[in-house]
């Protein structure tokens, strides 16, 4: 399969880069509707209509499904990782702003080759790459500390919401290892998605419902626009087009463009939500998204 893949066309090009203004969106639109339904709940309602939508994609396509073929233990690990990250995103975007999420978000990465570093073979460090992660945990460092800029003890409401954004980051990348080492590393996309989709819908959903969030719905036009575009745009159709992309072009091409995101997410803060951005926040981004792209340059 791999020697099948082929490098970035222009097609490629243009897809990944709608891919990525999508992501770096997706929590801008959680964001900008948080007054007519809670975070938690939007992500709960986004990962139940993707599941069933991919459900529907199966079906259409006569793929089968079983909870015998050694995937079922790693699938329900999997999706209670995925469901922990967005129960942090979700919590962090009622202290602080989506900007900050979508960059602390994709400090994955960074934390996923630190795991894989150790026990899978192909994935060893070398110097490039562990000058990376030393200047991406630098620039979180300077972009964490923009936090302790609040009244009274310094601990503001940023800093909180900046640590649950890098507690997401945490998950992300554990859900990351443990597909990676288990048996989903074999198993088809849409069921290793539905996995995750299924069962983080089961838990957010129950934990919105528990907050009492369901009685302070307060559905506009907007709302609407908003849970189309994180199920349908996001959830189900950006996810499977990143999938097709993996199976017919290299991984480590279009793996760069996704450091777009926070980029994108970082612009679309700013320009719809009138975001605020400190100059030590910043530069802090810029050194994480620079790691980043060192972590990923392999040696051939």
């Amino acid at each position: 399969m791999s020697a099948a893949r082929k490098p970035l066309d222009g097609f490629a090009a243009l897809v990944m880069l709608v891919l990525c203004m999508c992501w770096g969106l997706q929590q801008v639109a959680v964001k900008a509707t948080a007054v007519s339904m809670s975070p938690m709940l939007q992500t709960g309602l986004r990962s139940g209509g993707a599941a069933l939508m991919v459900c529907a994609l199966m079906f259409w396509r006569g793929n089968g499904f079983s909870l015998r073929d050694g995937t079922f233990w790693p699938g329900i690990a999997a999706g209670v990782l995925f469901a922990a990250e967005f129960l942090c995103v979700s919590l962090g975007l009622n202290y602080t702003s989506a900007s900050h999420i979508v960059v602390f978000l994709y400090a994955a990465p960074i934390f996923t080759v630190l795991g894989l570093n150790w026990g899978v073979a192909g994935e060893r460090l070398g110097r490039m790459q562990w000058a990376g992660i030393g200047a991406a945990f630098a620039g979180i460092a300077l972009a964490f500390s923009n936090g302790f800029t609040g009244a009274g003890t310094g601990w503001s409401d940023t800093l909180i919401g900046d640590g649950f954004a890098l507690l997401a980051s945490l998950f992300w990348a554990a859900t990351t290892i443990v597909v990676r080492r288990s048996s989903l590393s074999e198993a088809a996309p849409t069921t290793t998605l539905l996995y995750q989709l299924a069962v983080a819908a089961v838990i957010l959903i129950a934990v919105a419902v528990g907050d009492g969030d369901v009685q302070a719905i307060s559905m506009t036009s907007m709302a609407w626009v908003s849970m189309f575009f994180q199920v349908v745009i996001v959830a189900f159709a950006s996810y499977l087009a990143w999938f097709w992309m993996l199976r017919r072009y290299l991984a480590s091409r279009i793996s760069a463009f996704s450091f777009m995101t926070p980029l994108f997410g970082v612009g679309f803060g700013v320009l719809l939500l009138d975001e605020q951005l400190s100059v030590r926040f910043a530069a802090g981004a810029v050194l994480v998204l620079a790691g980043i792209v060192m972590v990923n340059l392999r040696r051939n």
